[in-house]
């Protein structure tokens, strides 16, 4: 095998491990969400605390989004971050790119 194979079959295992062992070792784990940890606080400090405005999917629809609604706005919304990031970043290689052949 050559040393690029070895690593790649290193770092893949390496890989496996980092997404296993946690799940086999915190087994009992509950983890709560800094939104929860806000709210408790804010109930805490305020008593029954009062939002100032509702969110606008909810005012149009009229009921809450259900949580995968809510997880694929998100993961659209961090698609979108990230292509806009990646094509900036591409510009700038390019635009070296084109300097140093002139």
């Amino acid at each position: 095998m050559t040393k690029n194979t070895k690593t790649v079959i290193l770092l893949l295992i390496l890989a496996v491990l980092i997404a296993v062992v946690p799940l086999a070792v915190l087994r009992d784990a509950n983890f709560g969400g800094s939104d929860d940890a806000g709210s408790v606080m804010v109930e805490e400090i305020r008593g029954e605390y009062e939002p100032w405005f509702t969110p606008v999917l909810e005012t149009a629809l009229g009921r809450e989004l259900p949580g995968e609604v809510e997880s694929l706005i998100f993961c659209v919304q961090t698609g979108i971050g990230v292509g806009v990031i990646a094509f900036i970043m591409g510009r700038f290689v390019e635009r070296r790119k084109w300097m140093k052949e002139e």
